[in-house]
Formats: structure tokens, C-alpha cells, sequence
């Protein structure tokens, strides 16, 4: 019984200091989300276009809606293969360790420690300043078996402001993992949209190579019967090579462009030609685009999503260095026998323990401690206006890419029309031609004006397509699907 008061004697200050710690405060600023005022609407575009934007929400399957299967294909693969997801995902778990790591700073440590010394004390050291007992040695074996244990308290937060910066910093890394989801298959339909639009350039150029022959081949004949001169003849031959000379530069394109898909999913040069190297239609853009509202991007970009868990980290870090001007309590305490033999270090009797608090009060550091606490509040205000400034420029590339859509229709609806005129113009010079009312420069011209006109048409239908990936992309849809499978 006096032994059990003797330990609850003992144990009282370890008591107090528990309750202190349940009772300690949190010093340092508290984050609060960032608000910033937006606009009610986005700015408004010509609704005569083919494809319009409205308030919906946003598709976050947004490339289905381009009807094309070998899209859908590329983009379910995506997930599965990208190699910069994957190093994404590697950073999210790098940040949760961190976390722990943080978190274990709060909790007990508990440690054993066994330990066997030979020692042999020297008759002239401080053994001379004590009277030893009768027949005790100079020279003896010290066993010990100790547990010890140690509990920062964290009476003014330090640890729990460190926890916090490091679960925000596993935010921080969550949201560019679901940016890095976003970039991948934009990047990836904007190529395969650049391929199609290519593949579809190079059958404009065969075609038109195709008529430069049957012009050679009409020149060639009216030469032979006097009608024509040699002239005619280079011209036509001219135009031919010229537009021959287009279609290496289209095939060099197509390659880069499916090397560029090969590499979004990890595979190597080349690996998908098989599947790609074969020219298929555009795919068309939906009649309507979802676009939300200006207030709903601010949840949904990823971007800014990453930045404000970087203000909250920031803010966090400047609580830690505002609870390192406070005094450090731990409690530390150990226990176990020790005796001068084996046995010993196993026996209850032989028992030795201690416990108590230990303080560390800052009075003197040389300025680390203001100058670190300078630096985090500079930092959190940085992170501060590097928040303002994402948020706008959100909003910005989602008016850009709404106007630049916009206009792509309007400019491929003029190109249509020049390309519909020139097709007639080129049959009525070639007519007129063979009719010898007129001379093969008209014919050369006609040709020229078709061919290009038609390739601005398909250049035209490529960047409608990608300009609507850029919206979406600026609109933060479509990382949900492709982080969620990867």
C-alpha cells in the first residue's frame, strides 16, 4: 500500500502536465479559405455559331462527346499507362508520409534498451571522493534492461501546426496530381485532333495531285497538237512538283503527332501506327458545350484548388514558427532493473525508474527565430497573391478560350464558302480551257486558290476542335474519370 502512494506521489507532476497538455492552445494564424468575387456570367458570344456554350454543368467525360471510339480508346488507356500520373501518384504518397512522420512528433516515443558495461573505476578518480563499501571492487559488470519514454506535450501547438502544414501539403499534391490528369488528356486530344486534321490535309494535297495529273496530261496533248505552247507545259508541270513537294512535310507531322500520342501512354516510337497510321474523319464538336458558371471554376480547377492548399500550408508553417518563440515541455521516463549481475537485469527488486519534465525556454537564438518567423509570413503573403493571380487567370483563359471558339466557327464558315466558290471556279477555267477560250494560267490559278482554301478549311475544322479541348481544359472538366482510374 505505501508503495502504490509512493508511485501516485511520484506520478502527480506527470498528472499536471497532462492536463496542461489536453488544455494547450494553438498559437499562430488559423487559415481561412480565400474568397474572391466573380463574375455572375461569362462573356457573351455569338450565338448564330454551329456549337454554343451555355451555363451547364460541366462534362467531365468531355471527350465522348466527340463521338470518335479511337479517342475514347486512347483516353481509356491514358490512365492506366501516363507516366507523369504515375510520378504524381508517387509525390501524393511522398506527401502522406511526410504527414506521419509529422504526426508521430505529437505522440509518445518508447524505446528499450538493454545494455551490458564492463567497467573499472580509477582509485585516484571519483571513487577517491566516496567511501566504498567493504570488499566492493573496483572493476564490476553493470547489467540493464530500460525501457525509456519521452512525450513532447505541445502545450502552444508546434506539432499540431506541423501536422497541419503537412496534410496540406498532401492537398497540394493531391490537386496537381488531378492537374497533371487534366493536362495529359487535353494534350492527348489535341494531338490526336492535330493528327486527324493532318491525315485529312494530306488526302486535300493527293486529291488536288490527282487534278495537277489530268492537267499535265491535257497540256502534254494539246502540246502535241499545236494548240498549246511549252509554256502551258512548265507551268503545268511546275504546279504538279509543287504540290507533290507538300506531302512529305504532312507525313513528317503525322508521325510526330502519333509519337506524341505513343508517348502519353508510354510506349515506344512508332507503336502506334498500326492503329493510327490509317486516316479517319475529323471527329465533329458537339452542337452544345457546358461552360458552368464563373463562381464554379474556383471549386473546380485543379490549379487553384493546388493553390489555396498551398496558402493554407504556408499559413501553417507560420504557426510553427510563431510556437517556437514558446517553451518546449516533454515529459520523459524510464524504467527497468540493473544490477552487477545477469539475473539481475531480470529481477522486479532490481527495478530503477524516473520521470519528469524537462523545459526548453528559447531566450536567446541569435534572431533564427525572428528571421524564420519574417520569412513564413512572407511566404503565406506570397502565397496569398500567388492565389489572387491563379484564380484571375482561370477566369481569363475561359473567356480566351471561349472567344477563340467563337471565332474558329465564324472563320471556318467564311473558308467554307471561299472553298465552295473556288471549286466552281476551277471547273469553269478548266472548261474553258479545253474550249481554248482561255489560257492555262487562269487553270493554274484556280487550282491554287482550291487547294489552298481547301486546306484552310481543314485547318480550320482542327482548330475548332482543339480550341474546344483548350476550353475544357480551361474549364478544369475531365481530370475526375482519368484520376479516379489511375
Amino acid at each position: 500500500m505505501n508503495r502504490i502512494a509512493s508511485l501516485l506521489r511520484v506520478s502527480a507532476p506527470a498528472s499536471w502536465l497532462l492536463v496542461l497538455a489536453s488544455a494547450g492552445c494553438t498559437v499562430g494564424p488559423d487559415f481561412h479559405k480565400p474568397t474572391i468575387a466573380s463574375p455572375t456570367a461569362w462573356g457573351g458570344e455569338p450565338a448564330t455559331t454551329r456549337s454554343n456554350t451555355y451555363g451547364g454543368a460541366v462534362d467531365t467525360g468531355w471527350w465522348n462527346s466527340f463521338h470518335d471510339p479511337e479517342l475514347v480508346s486512347l483516353v481509356d488507356r491514358l490512365a492506366r499507362q501516363n507516366l507523369d500520373l504515375a510520378a504524381a501518384a508517387e509525390r501524393v504518397q511522398q506527401g502522406r508520409a511526410e504527414r506521419e512522420v509529422a504526426v508521430s512528433q505529437g505522440l509518445p516515443h518508447v524505446d528499450y534498451e538493454p545494455q551490458y558495461m564492463r567497467t573499472h573505476q580509477s582509485p585516484k578518480g571519483f571513487i577517491s571522493l566516496v567511501t566504498p563499501a567493504p570488499g566492493a571492487p573496483l572493476e564490476y559488470d553493470l547489467f540493464q534492461n530500460t525501457m525509456s519514454a519521452s512525450w513532447e506535450l505541445d502545450l502552444f501547438g508546434r506539432v499540431r501546426r506541423s501536422v497541419e502544414a503537412a496534410h496540406a501539403n498532401t492537398e497540394a499534391a493531391i490537386e496537381a496530381r488531378h492537374e497533371i490528369a487534366l493536362m495529359a488528356v487535353s494534350d492527348l486530344a489535341q494531338s490526336y485532333m492535330q493528327l486527324r486534321g493532318t491525315q485529312v490535309n494530306r488526302a486535300i494535297a493527293e486529291h488536288n495531285l490527282q487534278l495537277a495529273d489530268r492537267n499535265l496530261v491535257l497540256v502534254r496533248s494539246r502540246v502535241a497538237n499545236g494548240v498549246s505552247t511549252k509554256l502551258d507545259l512548265a507551268n503545268a508541270e511546275a504546279q504538279r512538283a509543287t504540290i507533290a513537294s507538300t506531302l512529305p512535310a504532312y507525313e513528317a507531322s503525322i508521325a510526330a503527332s502519333i509519337n506524341a500520342i505513343g508517348l502519353a501512354l508510354a510506349l515506344p516510337p512508332r507503336a502506334l501506327e498500326p492503329e493510327l497510321r490509317t486516316a479517319s474523319v475529323q471527329p465533329t464538336v458537339p452542337p452544345r458545350v457546358p461552360v458552368g458558371l464563373p463562381g464554379d471554376l474556383v471549386r473546380r480547377r485543379p490549379d487553384v484548388r493546388e493553390a489555396e492548399a498551398r496558402l493554407h500550408q504556408a499559413t501553417a508553417e507560420t504557426g510553427v514558427a510563431v510556437a517556437d518563440f514558446y517553451p518546449d515541455v516533454t515529459l520523459l521516463g524510464s524504467f527497468g532493473p540493473q544490477g552487477l549481475r545477469l539475473a539481475d537485469a531480470f529481477s522486479l527488486p532490481a527495478r530503477a525508474f524516473s520521470i519528469g519534465p524537462t523545459i526548453d525556454v528559447p531566450l536567446f537564438e541569435g534572431g533564427r527565430l525572428r528571421g524564420t518567423l519574417r520569412l513564413r509570413k512572407s511566404q503565406q503573403r506570397e502565397a496569398a497573391i500567388n492565389y489572387q493571380k491563379i484564380v484571375l487567370q482561370a477566369w481569363q483563359d475561359v473567356d480566351n478560350a471561349l472567344t477563340a471558339y467563337a471565332q474558329a466557327q465564324r472563320q471556318r464558315d467564311e473558308t467554307a464558302l471561299a472553298a465552295g466558290q473556288n471549286e466552281i471556279a476551277l471547273g469553269a477555267a478548266r472548261e474553258q480551257f479545253q474550249q481554248g477560250s482561255t489560257d492555262f494560267l487562269n487553270v493554274l490559278s484556280a487550282q491554287n486558290a482550291l487547294l489552298q482554301s481547301q486546306s484552310s478549311l481543314a485547318q480550320s475544322d482542327t482548330q475548332i476542335e482543339t480550341d474546344l479541348v483548350a476550353l475544357y481544359r480551361a474549364l478544369g472538366g475531365g481530370w475526375e474519370p482519368i484520376a479516379g482510374a489511375s
